[in-house]
This record gives C-alpha cells, structure tokens and sequence, in this order.
C-alpha cells in the first residue's frame, strides 16, 4: 500500500511518535481498503484543538483525535484520504489515566482515526461493536494490547 504521508508538529509536547510510526499504524489501519492513500497528521497542542473541536463538532474542549475525510467525489480518483489532528497533552493524559503505555495510545488514536477516514464510525452499539473489533486486531497486529480492556471511553466519543 502507498502512502504519502504529511505530518505536522505544532505541538509544544515531548514523546511525540515519530513519522515512521504514525505511517505503519495508518497503513495497518488502511490494510487493504485502498492501494494508494495520502494522509495528513498534525500534531497539536490543547489550545488548538479546542477551537477545531468547538468549532466542528459544537465542544468546547479539546479531545484526542478528530478526523476530517476528504470530501471527493470517487470518480476523480484521487488518493486523498484526509486530515487527523491528534492533540499531544489529551493523548498523553489518557494514557497515564488508563494505565496504557504512551506508544500503545498513540497507535491507537492514529488507528482510530484512519478508521473514520475510512467510514467507519462508533454512533450506534453495532457500528460501535465492528469498529472497536477491528481496532483490537489491527492494534494487536501491531504488538499493541487490546485498547478496550480498561473500558475507559476516550474522551471525545
């Protein structure tokens, strides 16, 4: 799978993953489903993510990942997959929050994320049940334990 990867680093935050990283959970998260994709991460601060947050989905707090699909239609063809903006400190605070091991939360919100770039969503109990599934084994795939075995929900759903 090819992937063209653009990640941005705003954030102020130490322990950031490095693009290497990021890249291998997205193409796990991707698997298949496309033969091409590119992807764009950007890493930021609370502040930031506040805004975007309030102003797209109406909270006015920061959360730990948002995704904006590319919003094409199919018949161009292109490999534009869309934009994730994960905020280092709310990632950093859940993980020591659940007790999680800081890279094991960071692959999980990139994975997470993607998924919603792929149409997955967690709305309704069913959705919430397949998507939850297939982030297990992808993370687990990953050498990553199963993210849902604290049962703590992550802070924007």
């Amino acid at each position: 799978m090819d992937l063209q990867l653009d990640v941005q680093r705003p954030s102020r935050c130490s322990g950031l993953p490095g693009d290497g990283q990021i890249a291998a959970w997205a193409r796990a998260a991707i698997g298949d489903a496309r033969e091409s994709a590119e992807l764009s991460v950007r890493i930021v601060d609370e502040e930031e993510s506040r805004a975007l947050n309030s102003r797209y989905r109406g909270k006015d707090k920061p959360t730990n990942v948002l995704s904006f699909p590319a919003d094409l239609p199919e018949e161009l063809g292109l490999p534009l997959l869309g934009d994730l903006v994960i905020c280092a400190p709310v990632v950093a605070r859940e993980a020591d929050q659940q007790h999680k091991a800081l890279p094991a939360h960071w692959a999980h919100m990139v994975v997470h994320g993607t998924l919603h770039l792929l149409g997955y969503d967690h709305i309704e109990d069913a959705d919430a049940e397949i998507m939850e599934g297939l982030e297990t084994r992808l993370l687990e795939g990953l050498g990553f334990p199963d993210p849902y075995t604290a049962k703590e929900l992550d802070e924007h759903e």
